[in-house]
């Protein structure tokens, strides 16, 4: 388990999916949460409402996932001039 994290290409592939699963259950949740005008169940209804919670999360973590194996790999990142 500690192998697959040693090797930062594998980080870097494992925040790609993190980052795309943060987003889809991020969306997902506030479509069903908010935007949605049918009636669904109380179970469902407080699930989308976590995963406006949930979402955000696993970005947040993904990102960091990314910036770490970035770092360990020597990728520069681009430089933002204001």
């Amino acid at each position: 388990m500690f192998d697959y994290f040693s090797n930062p290409l594998n980080v870097l592939h494992l925040s790609s999916k993190v980052l795309g699963f943060g987003l889809v259950m991020l969306l997902a949740g506030i479509y069903g949460a908010y935007l949605y005008n049918g009636h669904l169940p109380i179970v469902a209804l407080v699930s989308m409402h976590a995963m406006t919670i949930i979402g955000p999360t696993l970005l947040k973590i993904g990102y960091v996932m990314r910036l770490l194996a970035q770092h360990r790999l020597g990728i520069s990142l681009a430089r933002v001039v204001a």
